[in-house]
């Protein structure tokens, strides 16, 4: 099984299979990078309802073929249908919160509902009538990667590549209504354009992506991706890239696990991917990971406590357990005295605790955000004619 993983992965185990890897990972790298700024502008809940009012427009387009005799599912009639239908469903929504009382989720939550409702209807009433080839459209639910032919694949792989493009050349202009978009109004930029356009854009990685992972999962190629990425990175060229990277190896990987356990559904797999991409994140993101922020309170604390135990040996005070212990191993100690090195590391700690009481009692105010007092030394986060004037202050009359 690890030699047919590498040939998947290295894209040497057949054409047909290299081009639905490929396809695949590139409609990831897409929803990584729209998927961002829906992220920043706060419109994953429209990605989803967007996603599952395409439902009805699918089944719509496969009784317009069925009347219009052509022989077999048509892909490209069904993704216009899913096309109409979505931009319909995101318009009511709009509707919805622009036209009536009802706050914006409520809207969506109404939509997402309705629309995917009467899909199911739909597709019951067509499972009942003596039509050929409507036991397929099921898979536009969950997706069937395995099932999509050498053209759709390519298809989907120039589309995806399409809508990252587009996402590069309004780079600016996304970013700026994703951070502050009234003041993009006010600068006369077209705000609801450029919001159109990222919901066009949306829809796009939506259809494409309605053969791959499924209506119900695609929302995630949109989401996990740019949230996975939030954890590693503050600027937005960096997350941007970063969402793309995870959404293209989610669908790499995805892709190729499906590969190998076909009785498993791929477009659950291929989530389930991005879902451990999410996970691996909120754990060990030296920036906002759970295990860092753990590390970096647990330093805190043992500095606070460190400091804390100079300033009382300093001062005649003794200091037993583990801060004992820690302070022996720092050198700070020796048969319970202090070392010279610990003498010059206690009289810096009290000097730093009673200059930033001063601070704290001249300027309660105007305590920076970064500071950790108690325990970051304070001539690295004062300036220095501010340290001195608490020096003069403080100093014993």
């Amino acid at each position: 099984m690890m030699d047919e993983a590498l040939r998947i992965l290295t894209f040497q185990s057949g054409f047909n299979s290299a081009v639905v890897v490929a396809g695949t990972a590139a409609l990831g790298l897409a929803g990584g990078t729209v998927g961002t700024f829906l992220l920043l502008r706060r419109r994953a809940l429209v990605s989803d309802a967007l996603s599952h009012a395409t439902l009805p427009g699918i089944a719509v387009a496969f009784l317009v073929g069925a009347a219009l005799g052509l022989p077999e599912r048509s892909l490209p009639l069904l993704l216009a249908g899913a096309v109409a239908s979505g931009v319909v469903g995101l318009l009511t929504v709009q509707a919805l919160s622009r036209f009536t009382r009802l706050t914006e989720d409520s809207a969506i939550g109404a939509v997402l509902s309705v629309f995917f409702g009467l899909g199911v209807v739909l597709l019951s009433v067509i499972q009942n009538l003596e039509l050929g080839g409507q036991a397929g459209l099921k898979t536009f639910i969950l997706g069937q990667t395995a099932a999509m032919a050498q053209g759709e694949a390519i298809a989907i792989g120039l589309l995806a590549a399409g809508a990252a493009l587009a996402v590069a050349l309004l780079f600016k202009e996304l970013r700026v209504l994703a951070f502050d978009p009234g003041f993009a109004a006010v600068q006369g930029w077209p705000v609801g354009a450029l919001d159109l356009a990222l919901m066009g854009l949306a829809t796009l990685v939506t259809v494409i992506g309605l053969q791959t992972v499924g209506l119900i999962l695609v929302v995630a190629l949109l989401i996990i991706p740019p949230a996975a990425a939030r954890f590693w990175t503050d600027r937005l060229p960096a997350l941007t890239v970063a969402a793309a990277v995870i959404g293209a190896l989610s669908g790499w990987l995805g892709a190729t696990l499906s590969a190998l356990l076909p009785k498993l559904p791929a477009g659950a797999v291929i989530v389930l991917v991005a879902g451990g991409f999410f996970l691996l994140s909120f754990l060990f993101a030296p920036a906002r990971g759970l295990v860092a922020a753990a590390l970096r309170q647990g330093r805190l604390r043992l500095t606070f406590a460190e400091r804390r135990a100079l300033t009382d040996l300093l001062d005649g005070r003794p200091v037993e357990g583990f801060v004992a212990l820690w302070l022996r191993l720092r050198g700070h100690t020796r048969n319970g005295a202090l070392t010279p090195a610990g003498q010059a590391a206690a009289r810096a700690a009290a000097r730093d605790r009673r200059l930033w009481e001063r601070f704290l009692a001249d300027y309660p105010a105007l305590l920076p955000a970064h500071a950790n007092w108690g325990v970051d030394p304070i001539d690295s986060v004062l300036p220095g004619d501010m340290v001195r004037l608490l020096e003069e202050r403080s100093a014993p009359s």
